[in-house]
């Protein structure tokens, strides 16, 4: 008969072992816990304090590599609830006459404008001469003209001009991205960018030709210009458009209600695209290739995106898009990574140039032809 002493010297072995086990079992686990980010931070100020920019700010609260540290604004009521709620220094505020004094400001990396349309181009300019990065809000101006002036004033100024896309850091639509570039829809023959809602306020600024440069087009159809090229992967070589307007009043001359475009791409992929102010519930992407095919709804509103694919449904992290896309940015500047799909000055003039394609075509109902 076992003794009390051989019962315990064996329970004593079996909970050494069982310790050991676990310890080896922990030392063999794959490390869960994120290290703290010790990287540079890039420091931004926000020029703009409206909704967008709000929401900007709310994202950048919870971002590892980048830090709201500044404003600028026309309204100085804004600026003392940003400095209360952001816990911003006074230094580090500006109002749009002196924000060029911003150069002698060691504190302040970027400037993220989110200011109408119209006033993207000569913020851009100030912003790299004052030798400060520029992150600015799509469209990033009003033609590729002005657009063009902004990429080579930030090259001479040797400082970044990036775009606000946050969609290129978006994990399912990067994850459709890898699938095209890994072939698994075959060849590409088809996109459809649906992107519209019924626009409120009639005296706000998207509703205003100087302040806006146009109407749907400027704001949301940009969206499936962009997204027909990262989805597709080519650069359409054509351009076809046409516009329906039911409310001229609400849409005066030179700011559009609804516009449906066509583009044609080099492999002989085609995609038929709707940008409107007037209809409801338009968020959707899908493409189609000979092996398979992607479908995205919604594709570009703030989240959650959804979509699935001839493989099944995406699921992906949802993300905060302005969180990842504000980290994402820091380490471009820094770091000069290369993201997936670019947000540089570049990529947003290639939008600018179909923009004005399109605009073009809907004037002489032709063909208009792109990037030839």
């Amino acid at each position: 008969m076992n003794t009390r002493r051989d019962f315990l010297q064996k329970m004593g072995a079996s909970a050494l072992m069982l310790q050991l086990s676990s310890i080896s079992a922990f030392a063999d686990a794959p490390e869960e816990i994120k290290q703290p980010y010790e990287g540079r931070v890039l420091r931004v100020a926000i020029m703009g304090l409206g909704g967008y920019g709000t929401r900007v700010a709310e994202a950048m609260k919870a971002c590892t590599k980048a830090k709201l540290v500044g404003v600028i604004s026309g309204t100085p009521s804004k600026v003392k609830d940003w400095q209360t709620k952001y816990n911003i220094p006074e230094t580090n505020c500006y109002h749009y006459e002196n924000f060029d004094q911003v150069k002698n400001n060691p504190d302040i990396d970027a400037i993220y404008v989110t200011t109408p349309n119209a006033l993207h181009h000569s913020q851009v300019i100030r912003i790299a001469k004052a030798g400060k990065h520029a992150i600015c809000e799509k469209p990033m101006a009003l033609n590729a003209k002005e657009g063009q002036e902004m990429v080579d004033a930030c090259k001479k100024a040797n400082v970044k001009l990036l775009v606000g896309y946050r969609m290129h850091f978006e994990p399912r639509t990067l994850e459709v991205i890898r699938m095209r570039n890994a072939g698994d829809f075959g060849k590409i023959m088809f996109f459809q960018g649906q992107c519209g809602f019924k626009i409120g306020d009639p005296t706000q600024w998207r509703l205003n030709k100087t302040l806006a440069g146009g109407g749907s087009m400027m704001d949301i159809g940009i969206y499936a210009i962009n997204g027909a090229r990262y989805m597709v992967g080519e650069e359409p070589i054509w351009v076809t458009a046409q516009e329906t307007k039911t409310d001229p009043v609400k849409f005066k001359e030179g700011v559009d209600e609804t516009i449906q475009f066509q583009l044609g791409f080099p492999s002989g992929a085609v995609a038929s695209c709707l940008s409107s102010y007037n209809i409801n519930h338009l968020d959707r992407f899908f493409m189609s290739g000979d092996k398979g095919f992607a479908e995205m709804q919604p594709s570009t509103g703030y989240g959650p995106i959804k979509g699935r694919t001839h493989q099944g449904e995406l699921t992906q992290p949802i993300t905060t898009h302005q969180t990842v896309q504000m980290d994402e940015m820091a380490t471009i500047i820094f770091e000069d990574k290369k993201p997936v799909v670019p947000v540089n000055g570049e990529e947003g003039l290639k939008d600018l140039k179909i923009i004005d394609a399109i605009y073009e075509a809907v004037k002489t109902g032709k063909q208009v032809k792109l990037f030839a």
